[in-house]
């Protein structure tokens, strides 16, 4: 493929008196998200694919001033090394001269990087065919914002061009209303699309521990819901909620006063407090148990709700109203007076501790209190909510409250060097800071917070401690638990504002992954042209005889153990995503087909096996495909992405696969028809230097399976002991057990058991849905195989001529679906007229973009440059009524062969097929509506 840099995407008049004007607006033909390794890279990347038209001719050095005021615009830009590599790369190759495709790449990527996590990775691409089209590619950190990026680069680098807006095609108005670019105003919305896909600090820490140690990592949900790990190794987090942290232990947590009382009788001091439910009660408690006083909801979290140092009962009316906005029951109880700490105990054991101090502000004589505010604000590490390592200071009716409790209002303007409380409490989320204190609490203050944990239950616990000095032992000093807190922030120990930071990350990972572990399942992923849904059930079909529970994607629908979950062709990375997210699954064997790998990517980071079966012509012409070398860069994705320590199985006999096997990743085994002195020489190689193949030598019946492995040759069985090879005779059977065979090896199946799972692997409806099943119930047999492409058929067609003497005569219903070429639909045609005696051509309802009838015309074309003659030819517009004309024609003693497009449906309609005599048409055609 062409691999320079894109081209211009937006048109207009240029300053150069010799530019032309062009009017036909640039259109946006496709955008999509590759969310895993795709056929440009193994980064996820967003493609937006671009119609360029005459634009080409304009590179950035042609256009007046535009890479000054792009610069100007995004200074960053200068950091980009591009293709040369080095800081400074890409502002050089715009003075010399880029095409503006390119720039909208790099501006994508730059737009990202000012307002979220930095990323770098792009691509513009031409595609095959299509002069001016181009597939413009950049990376993401979320998907969401990545998309906006986009469309702001398309927007910026058009309001750079000198030349007047002109629209676009398919794509909203680009322009604000009067026509101008409001580049600060799209930024912010770029900024808050990331946040607003941006997990907390909490959760981003642990995904990113997770990452480090190879874990998976899948979001769930839009919020901080992940998966971690795959099938059955899976734990989830929300935030610093796991799974494993029992429900009862946060509810508990949720009770403050249930809290209280629990830990109280295990010894563990804590303020004694009482629930009261209307203010009346709390000012006879207040009396009772004497002032300063703290109110707080009885369930409530984070802080809120909660007002400390009460004085009064005017304050106290306050904190109860202000405690009631967020729980029914209010607690009221003793203040402990002293700093306030956050202790974080994970899996029983002390692993952070922060001192929290209350929003503030110090004076310097000249501002208000108000301005002093946004002065604190602006704090770059300030942030809404829990988007950054602190929280901006908001004025509220409790700031208001506390500061009037000192005479003060936010316009006072206190004295140089004044500090300024603003709140009582010291939270993070109500503007609060963090001073770590980790190495400097006292033996009692740590065991206190422990067993506090503990007693709980909780294995993940943010245990709040007031004492007036964290050196020094509480039983000394007087304070003690204030409160215990399931999902508790880690922002003040990731990044505290004063003191070290604190990996608190690495300890919540080791107590859900010890070490040792599984966090994956091994993934087996299976690619090629043909066999692929064969190869993969059989593969299924032996791992099942090791104990293990399997989840399959194929052709028709996604199935765990024997149970079909979804129906429908599941070969995307959609039902890939499925299967490893089943708590069931120990294995994971994904079929995988090309479609899925260009819409979107792997549905996987890596495999444990790959294996690419063979590689023919098929969908070619489709989303940008256009040779067969094409189609196997796509299909060698598979073994590409192949773990250091796996296996890629490769097809020793398709030239197409021997030539990927530079890309393949982990070891290489082959697989070949060719054993003994037919073996091919770069299978011969191998085998010598100890590689591992499993090849098939010549003999009766199919021949015999042989293992090459490590310098020894065994013998596993012979290819007729297969049912599903029809006693040798389906060649294509034996290759895709040769596979199935290579993979279980290399996944540590013993020989006895793959001999013994084989012999019982029959390709009926039960086991192999669509693939050579057999029915004879009628008096003639029916052959139901998924052929729907040239090499299938053919290989169908050896099956059919060695049967051919059995049967006085075969009845073929073919089809091939509408967006193949036309050659391929004729060639199908030619195949079909010398595989069988009478002729049905269909087409689906769904033609894919032709005009009825077209595709069975072309389909009648290649079966009469085959010399079949139209009298044996019958036209149907439909499977269903194809099926029903194929069936009916059919005599005892005949054999008919369907290529279904609905394998359940067709399947039922053989089996509970009843002939019915009917006349035929006075051209011999079998006439069916649409």
């Amino acid at each position: 493929m062409k691999q320079d840099n894109g081209r211009p995407v937006f048109f207009g008049k240029s300053e150069d008196p010799g530019t032309r004007m062009l009017t036909r607006p640039v259109t946006v033909l496709e955008k999509g998200v590759y969310r895993g390794a795709h056929y440009f890279s193994l980064t996820p990347m967003i493609r937006v694919m671009l119609d360029l038209g005459r634009m080409e001719d304009w590179p950035s050095n042609r256009i007046a001033g535009f890479t000054d005021r792009l610069i100007e615009l995004l200074p960053g830009l200068h950091r980009h090394g591009c293709s040369l590599r080095r800081r400074g790369g890409f502002v050089e190759r715009l003075r010399d001269g880029t095409w503006l495709g390119h720039v909208v790449e790099h501006v994508a990527l730059e737009l990202q990087s000012m307002v979220g996590p930095r990323v770098t990775r792009g691509k513009t691409r031409s595609v095959p065919g299509r002069p001016g089209v181009y597939n413009v590619m950049f990376a993401y950190a979320h998907e969401e914002a990545g998309l906006l990026a986009g469309r702001l680069a398309l927007e910026i680098v058009n309001s750079l061009l000198p030349a007047e807006l002109a629209g676009m095609e398919r794509l909203e108005r680009i322009a604000e209303a009067d026509g101008a670019f409001e580049f600060e105003r799209r930024l912010q919305q770029l900024r808050a699309a990331t946040s607003r896909a941006s997990f907390g600090p909490t959760t981003q820490s642990l995904v990113d521990e997770a990452k480090r140690r190879g874990i998976p990592v899948m979001r769930l949900d839009e919020a901080s819901l992940v998966q971690l790990g795959h099938g059955r190794y899976q734990k989830r987090i929300r935030a610093s909620i796991s799974g494993d942290t029992p429900l009862v232990a946060a509810d508990l947590a949720g009770n403050k006063h249930l809290t209280k009382k629990l830990l109280d009788e295990s010894g563990i001091p804590v303020p004694r407090g009482v629930v009261v439910r209307n203010v009346d009660e709390a000012l006879r408690e207040a009396r009772r148990l004497g002032f300063p006083l703290v109110t707080k909801p009885l369930d409530g979290n984070h802080g809120r709700g909660i007002t400390i140092g009460i004085q009064s009962e005017e304050q106290l009316r306050f904190g109860f109203e202000h405690a009631r906005g967020h729980s029914r029951s209010v607690i009221v109880e003793p203040f402990f007076a002293g700093r306030d700490h956050r202790i974080l105990v994970i899996g029983g054991k002390l692993v952070a501790v922060a001192e929290r101090v209350p929003a503030h502000v110090i004076g310097d004589g000249t501002k208000s209190i108000a301005r002093l505010i946004e002065q604190v604000n602006e704090d770059p590490r300030r942030g809404d909510g829990h988007e950054k390592v602190m929280t901006r200071i908001k004025v509220d009716a409790h700031v208001t409250e506390y500061l009037a409790r000192s005479g003060l209002t936010v316009d006072s303007v206190p004295a140089a060097g004044d500090i300024i409380m603003l709140r009582a409490t010291a939270n993070l989320s109500t503007g609060g800071t963090a001073v770590d204190r980790t190495n400097e609490i006292h033996f009692d203050n740590a065991e206190i917070a422990r067993r506090a944990a503990l007693i709980i239950g909780l294995d993940i616990a943010g245990i709040d401690f007031v004492c007036p000095d964290i050196t020094r032992s509480v039983r000394e000093t007087g304070g003690g638990v204030i409160e215990v807190n399931a999902a508790p922030g880690f922002r003040m120990h990731l990044e505290p504002s004063e003191g070290p930071p604190r990996d608190v990350a690495r300890p919540v990972l080791e107590m859900l992954y010890p070490r040792g572990r599984q966090s994956r399942v091994p993934i087996i992923s299976i690619t090629g042209t043909n066999g692929k849904s064969t190869t993969a059930r059989m593969l299924k079909h032996v791992l099942r005889y090791t104990g293990c529970s399997i989840g399959l994607t194929s052709t028709t629908g996604v199935y765990v153990d024997d149970v079909l979950v979804m129906q429908g062709d599941a070969t995307g990375p959609r039902s890939a995503r499925m299967v490893l997210r089943d708590p069931t699954v120990d294995v994971a064997v994904l079929e995988t087909a090309r479609g899925g790998i260009l819409r979107e990517g792997l549905g996987y980071d890596r495999a444990d096996i790959g294996a690419v079966l063979n590689i023919s012509a098929d969908h070619l012409g489709l989303k940008g495909i256009e040779t067969l070398e094409d189609l196997a860069w796509v299909k060698s994705l598979v073994v590409e992405t192949v773990s250091r320590r796996g296996t890629s199985v490769l097809n020793a006999d398709d030239p197409q696969c021997v030539r990927m096997a530079r890309r393949a990743g982990g070891r290489l085994a082959w697989f070949s028809l060719h054993g003994g002195d037919d073996m091919p020489p770069v299978l011969r190689r191998h085998v010598e230097h100890g590689g591992m193949a499993v090849v098939r030598e010549p003999g009766p019946e199919g021949g015999t399976i042989v293992l090459h492995q490590a310098g020894q040759r065994q013998i596993v069985m012979k290819a007729g002991d297969i049912p599903a090879t029809l006693h040798g005779m389906a060649t294509f059977n034996i290759a895709n057990a040769l596979a199935c065979i290579a993979m279980a090896v290399a996944h540590d199946v013993p020989l006895l058991t793959i001999r013994s799972a084989l012999s019982m692997f029959q390709s009926n409806f039960e086991q192999n849905p669509g693939r050579l099943n057999v029915h004879d119930a009628h008096g003639f047999r029916v052959i139901m195989d998924y052929a729907h492409n040239a090499a299938g058929l053919r290989a169908l067609g050896d099956v059919i001529n060695g049967l051919r003497h059995r049967y006085r005569r075969t009845i073929g219903a073919v089809t091939i679906p509408g967006d193949r070429r036309d050659e391929d639909i004729i060639e199908v045609g030619q195949i079909a007229a010398g595989m069988f005696d009478e002729l049905v051509f269909r087409e689906d309802p769904a033609t894919r973009g032709r005009p009825r009838g077209e595709v069975m015309g072309l389909l009648q074309e290649g079966a009469v440059r085959a010399g079949a003659t139209p009298d044996h030819m019958h036209l149907i517009a439909g499977e269903a009524e194809a099926a029903a004309a194929a069936l009916t024609l059919a005599q005892p003693g005949e054999l008919v062969v369907i290529t279904p497009t609905d394998v359940f449906g067709c399947w039922e309609q053989v089996r509970s097929f009843r002939k019915v005599e009917t006349a035929s048409a006075p051209n011999g055609h079998v006439i069916a509506a649409e």
